[in-house]
């Protein structure tokens, strides 16, 4: 009975541990496939979009940006 218990304690502590390490590879390659969004990147699209970027903007739409983040 002992032997089932700790047997089923390694298995689960060996799943955690695996899980984390996996799921913590592919938020590395997801970041570095998907940058998130900064001023530079934000002002280059406006630019292709024709528009002419203020700094003023550009703060408002990295407010917004980070707001709807967060919810």
């Amino acid at each position: 009975m002992f032997w089932y218990v700790l047997t089923a304690v390694l298995a689960l502590a060996a799943g955690v541990a695996i899980g984390f390490f996996i799921a913590r590879r592919y938020m590395m390659d997801y970041l570095k496939k998907n940058p998130p969004i900064n001023e530079q990147m934000l002002r280059m699209m406006m630019m292709q979009m024709g528009m002419k970027p203020s700094q003023k903007k550009i703060n408002q739409m990295m407010a917004q940006m980070n707001k709807m983040e967060k919810k």
